[in-house]
């Protein structure tokens, strides 16, 4: 089941540069790295790309598990106290070969699309 993100979380995801992507190492614990990140509006996914993307450990883990989940927060305001977040659970593909949204980067990317969506303090 996909679930599709409201204009005011796709606005949000543009302001912002860094996300956290937690996925699932091979002995079941749980990695979660900080990462670039571009909302794919063609395809209503998530796309992480990065220098040696296909080395990295969180691509790796990917072929085990494809779950995933995606946080982008931050504090506009801390007076008053106001914090804005988004979380996005999904599946996600480790994708080689493929062009990225990124200038000199590897052609690897992982592409999360969103079954569920958490969010406070956006909409």
């Amino acid at each position: 089941m996909t679930a599709t993100l409201s204009a005011a979380q796709i606005e949000y995801l543009a302001g912002q540069r860094l996300g956290r992507l937690a996925t699932i190492r091979p002995d079941g614990s749980p990695q979660n790295n900080p990462v670039g990140f571009h909302y794919n509006a063609d395809l209503g996914t998530i796309d992480i790309a990065g220098r040696n993307m296909g080395a990295s450990q969180k691509f790796r883990n990917l072929a085990r598990e494809q779950r995933v989940a995606f946080v982008v927060d931050d504090v506009p305001s801390v007076d008053p106290w106001q914090v804005r977040c988004l979380e996005i659970r999904g599946v996600a593909e480790a994708l080689r070969d493929v062009p990225t949204y990124l200038d000199g980067g590897s052609r690897e990317l992982i592409r999360i699309t969103p079954e569920r969506v958490l969010a406070f303090g956006i909409d």
